[in-house]
């Protein structure tokens, strides 16, 4: 799932939501690094760095720092501090859940419940990279919570709302599975098969916070990449999308 490092500061640019002095939120591809890992790829930490020392004409380090996470194959809203102070009261804001997120998952079958909210405990096992859901508090688990909302549905797909509430290593992932909807193309979390591009149908749809330095409601919306997503919000996902 590597990424290709021909895209223009241009190009990068127009994947821009938000951007001030403090703050720049960017639309993630599906396979993009959001920081860098062994595979070598370069990450979208990078090439914000390198769009604000382009944009701002400086040479030598640019501050840049990673304010939230998104897996791999998801794409969507993400962002990033310019400066230490705003990374700061960011990561304050993050910690008393004060960022709401809000993301479009493609899971698989027709929730029996449009509207739900799921209280689970999870634990992150790090030799497999792969979380698991209690239902029942455990010792050395953490407490996940998400609220799910059915949007639209083809025969074998539905288009879910999730708003997070904890942020859990692949926390909607592991959650909406074990309610029986996994993840299109999530074959980790039990999908029946993988996408052609390894990515998983799952999109960081919204971002809203109070700006850590103005204090003005911050709002953001990313369009998806993947036509899938409005494809099955207008009625229009073919049967060869859903086998």
């Amino acid at each position: 799932m590597s990424q290709s490092n021909t895209e223009t500061h241009e190009e990068f640019a127009k994947r821009i939501l938000y951007e001030d002095n403090h703050l720049v939120i960017v639309n993630k591809i599906a396979g993009e690094l959001a920081q860098g890992d062994d595979s070598g790829d370069e990450p979208l930490l990078e090439k914000v760095r390198s769009y604000i020392r382009e944009q701002k004409q400086k040479e030598g380090n640019v501050f840049c720092g990673l304010i939230h996470r998104i897996d791999r194959p998801v794409s969507g809203a993400i962002a990033f501090a310019r400066t230490s102070k705003a990374l700061d009261r960011m990561n304050k804001l993050l910690k008393a859940h004060e960022i709401h997120k809000f993301y479009w998952a493609i899971v698989e079958g027709i929730p029996e419940i449009p509207e739900q909210k799921l209280v689970n405990y999870v634990f992150k096992n790090r030799d497999k990279n792969r979380t698991y859901v209690s239902d029942t508090e455990k010792e050395g688990w953490q407490y996940a919570e998400l609220d799910y909302k059915l949007l639209a549905h083809s025969e074998r797909y539905s288009l879910l709302e999730v708003e997070l509430h904890t942020g859990r290593h692949h926390q909607i992932r592991a959650q909406l599975s074990n309610i029986g909807h996994p993840i299109k193309g999530d074959i980790k979390y039990g999908a029946r098969r993988p996408e052609t591009d390894a990515s998983i149908c799952l999109h960081a749809r919204r971002l809203y916070f109070e700006h850590p330095v103005s204090h003005e409601q911050v709002f953001v919306e990313a369009e998806p990449y993947n036509p899938l997503f409005k494809k099955i919000l207008e009625g229009e996902m073919g049967t060869d999308e859903q086998n």
